[in-house]
């Protein structure tokens, strides 16, 4: 029983101990088969993850390099590799004796990319101490930076010295992003002698910068930092630029060029030649010395400008790179009004400079003839008024003929004829001479002004009043609403001594390219270009030459009013005097030059051609407030015309010329 029960004990145990047993062992079994399936999936999942990824790789390497390879290879070069653009030379300028009247000199600048400077300002105080950077420098380079691209070097100061780029170069390493720089900079020898023809360049603004927009010129002045504002300059800016150029360089990180891969190099502007006469003009000038005047020397064979001085002028030197403000104000405050070139922009009651001219309209109208003869008691009477117009004669000049009139400029004379020919007439005839319209000369229009030939419809539209009829009457003497250019003057007259034929005042004599594609031994300018229509062709011959006999007989006549002057002269010649007033005077007052201020003093005005039968120069000239016409304006005429007729030609070009140390 107890034998049992064990038994039974010990096979209940059993049942419960093996299967638990058998279990763990079973448990610790591997299934390698499950472990490889399962490794199998995950690796065919990575594979085509990975498959995926490559194709992703594949489809942008194809982007890049197939699809938009031009696009990302050259956004990839612009990191390595810049076009520089080039600046084209500028064409020099010459007098008609081949003289260089604008040339270009070398000087070094000092450039800076500021986008890459990381403390722009304390770099300024460092080079203050090795440059001598000013104040104005780096005011001047704030507003130029505005007009660059990013990363692009910008000028910080110009014009140094070989003292300034020695001290740079030793401290260099410390500027990694400031460089110096070779350029061309525009110099004037003759400085403030030719500045009212040549005009100057200087920095191109917003303006100019809009305007070669207009014109789609802004790629070909990329490179360059000047453009002509006034002058020659302007005028023949297209001629004178030139082409740009370009380089593309390979540079480093800090912008330095490491080496050239690509040059196109630019085309220089032309050269040209002016009409100038060098010598005329620089005595012409000396002449003119502490007046304000204007003289005008024409050839009137051809229209070409031999001289044009304005006084005073300024030194168009001062302009190029750009002007300081304080020498600006200077001259714009100067009371003798430098700026203003008064042969062009000066607007002068002409006077008795017109008479031969009246005389000519008149003599064709019919309204006196050579032989019409009026008497001067030393004034004329308005019909139906009791106004009395004075001569300058106040006992008057006797018996009156047209020859006579001319001669001794006799006032009355031509009120009558005012009075007779009208305001219309007046004003045909005039303008067919050129007065109250620009004269053509190749200068910008806002350099040259029309003046005024008053008509009815212009008193009208700029008085807003009727014409009178004692308005004409002082137009017949060159007074009243008239005014004039003396660069009208002098075309004037060489109407007048061609008898009718019109040649347009120019400077351009011609470009280089021109000497260059002709037989040189062969070239000459033909006059004809030059020639405008006119129908004052039509006007008889010994009308125009009994105006030129007037005008000789001014010089060379027994009451002739220029005959003291040109006494013992050595030509013959032929012109005009006239005595502008610049106020009006009373009734009964008497005109005292010593009692009156200087600037109400009148103005001496003259014209004259030379030599009488075969002339080679005509002038016109205008001393502001100069006194009379006659004994001033044509003392100043004689010297002109002794100097050039006469081989007087001692000026010394080197010594008019300035010395600036520039390279050439």
């Amino acid at each position: 029983m107890g034998t049992t029960r064990a038994s039974i004990k010990k096979q209940y145990l059993r049942s419960i101990i093996i299967p638990i047993t058998t279990k763990k062992k079973r448990t610790n079994i591997r299934d390698h088969s499950a472990e490889t399936n399962l490794f199998l999936r995950r690796a065919l999942f990575a594979f085509v993850v990975i498959i995926f990824l490559i194709i992703i790789l594949l489809v942008n390497l194809a982007d890049l390099q197939i699809a938009n390879f031009s696009y990302y290879s050259t956004k990839s070069n612009n990191n390595r590799i810049e076009i520089i653009p080039i600046p084209p030379s500028r064409g020099m300028i010459y007098d008609r004796n081949g003289t260089p009247l604008a040339s270009n000199n070398i000087t070094y600048q000092l450039n800076i990319i500021p986008d890459k400077t990381k403390n722009l300002n304390e770099q300024f105080e460092q080079l203050k101490k090795v440059v001598d950077l000013t104040d104005e420098d780096i005011e001047n380079f704030q507003k130029e930076r505005r007009n660059y691209r990013a990363h692009r070097p910008v000028p910080l100061k110009e014009n140094l010295s070989k003292e300034q780029i020695a001290r740079f170069v030793v401290d260099q390493h410390r500027f990694p992003f400031a460089s110096i720089v070779k350029i061309q900079h525009r110099y004037y020898p003759y400085g403030a002698s030719l500045t009212h023809i040549l005009g100057y360049i200087s920095k191109i603004n917003s303006q100019d910068k809009k305007r070669l927009e207009e014109e789609n010129k802004t790629s070909n002045y990329v490179a360059t930092l000047n453009i002509g504002k006034m002058g020659i300059e302007r005028y023949y800016e297209n001629i004178l630029h030139g082409t740009a150029g370009y380089e593309k360089v390979e540079v480093n990180s800090r912008g330095r060029i490491v080496r050239l891969l690509e040059q196109h190099p630019p085309q220089a502007g032309e050269d040209i030649y002016l009409s100038i006469n060098l010598k005329l003009q620089l005595y012409i000038e000396k002449l003119l010395a502490g007046r304000k005047a204007a003289v005008v020397a024409i050839d009137p064979n051809n229209g070409e400008v031999l001289a044009m001085v304005s006084s005073p002028s300024y030194d168009s030197n001062d302009f190029v790179g750009g002007i300081s403000s304080a020498k600006y104000n200077e001259l714009l405050n100067d009371p003798n009004k430098p700026l203003f070139n008064r042969a062009l922009l000066g607007a002068y009651p002409p006077a008795s400079t017109v008479k031969p001219f009246i005389s000519v309209a008149a003599l064709s109208e019919g309204v006196v003839t050579p032989k019409s003869v009026v008497n001067d008691p030393g004034w004329w009477q308005l019909p139906g008024t009791e106004r009395r117009y004075r001569d300058w004669l106040k006992w008057g000049h006797g018996r009156v003929d047209v020859l006579k009139a001319i001669e001794e400029s006799v006032d009355t004379y031509f009120y009558q004829v005012a009075y007779d020919m009208g305001i219309d007439r007046l004003s045909l005839w005039m303008t067919k001479f050129g007065y109250g319209q620009r004269t053509g000369i190749d200068m910008s229009p806002s350099e040259e002004t029309r003046a005024v030939m008053p008509s009815r419809e212009w008193k009208s539209k700029r008085h807003k009043k009727s014409w009178l009829q004692g308005d004409t009457i002082p137009v017949g003497i060159g007074q009243g609403y008239w005014t004039a250019t003396p660069m009208q003057m002098a075309k004037a007259l060489t109407i007048l001594i061609n008898n009718g034929k019109t040649y347009t005042p120019h400077f351009l004599l011609y470009k280089k390219s021109d000497i260059l594609n002709s037989n040189e031994d062969q070239f000459h300018i033909d006059p004809v270009q030059f020639e405008q229509p006119n129908n004052l062709t039509e006007v008889k011959t010994n009308y125009w030459d009994l105006a030129k006999e007037g005008m000789y007989r001014v010089m060379f006549g027994s009451r002739g009013t220029a005959r003291k002057v040109y006494a013992g002269v050595q030509y013959q010649a032929a012109g005009k005097s006239g005595t502008a007033q610049v106020y009006g005077l009373r009734e009964n007052e008497t005109y005292n030059a010593n009692n009156i201020p200087e600037h109400l003093r009148d103005h001496a005005l003259f014209i004259a051609y030379a030599p009488y039968d075969k002339p080679k120069i005509a002038l016109a000239i205008v001393l502001e407030n100069g006194g009379g016409g006659s004994s001033n304006g044509g003392a100043v005429a004689r010297k002109i015309l002794d100097f050039y007729l006469l081989g007087n030609h001692s000026t010394d070009l080197d010594d008019a010329a300035q010395d600036t140390g520039y390279e050439n």
